[in-house]
């Protein structure tokens, strides 16, 4: 009973924290439907995390694996809702690097879990779907994160002045 209430959970937070996330990365960064729509985007991956957790932890010996990434994928989820609370200097690349981050690893269980149930995927190796998450999203995290990092902007201003 426990195991398919946490399925349950964890199978529509996962479905609404890819929609809503993406309405967040895409929304004009500002107070609004970015400030809301990233708010419930961390909540939804809070249950999405406390769910994997319970599962893997219900079927340790299939579902180890689960805990890693829900903890890996919540840590930067955390990082990133911090890093706005805080608005400390530089606090954007912060943000942005730990959503992000989160939100590659969702993108990562969500593929590597259901990879089976595509046919075109099931030939191809499971490692390719654990990496490609990654490198396509880390290039792109990257380049946003540079826009907002004021270091970079004071750097390219004092090379200016030369």
């Amino acid at each position: 009973m426990l195991d398919t209430t946490m399925l349950i959970v964890h199978i529509v937070a996962g479905y609404l924290a890819l929609g809503i996330g993406l309405v967040a990365m895409f929304a004009p960064k500002k107070r609004g439907r970015h400030t809301t729509t990233g708010k419930i985007y961390f909540w939804l991956v809070t249950a999405v995390c406390i769910s994997a957790i319970v599962m893997a932890i219900l079927n340790w010996e299939v579902s180890s694996y689960l805990f890693y990434i829900a903890i890996f994928s919540f840590l930067f989820a955390l990082m990133g809702y911090i890093a706005y609370k805080r608005k400390r200097k530089n606090w954007m690349v912060k943000h942005i690097a730990g959503m992000g981050g989160s939100y590659i690893a969702m993108v990562t269980a969500f593929i590597v879990v259901n990879q089976q149930n595509v046919p075109a995927f099931k030939d191809i190796p499971s490692l390719v779907f654990w990496l490609l998450p990654t490198i396509i999203g880390t290039p792109i995290i990257k380049k946003v994160g540079d826009k907002y990092d004021i270091r970079k902007k004071t750097k390219k201003n004092a090379n200016l002045h030369i």
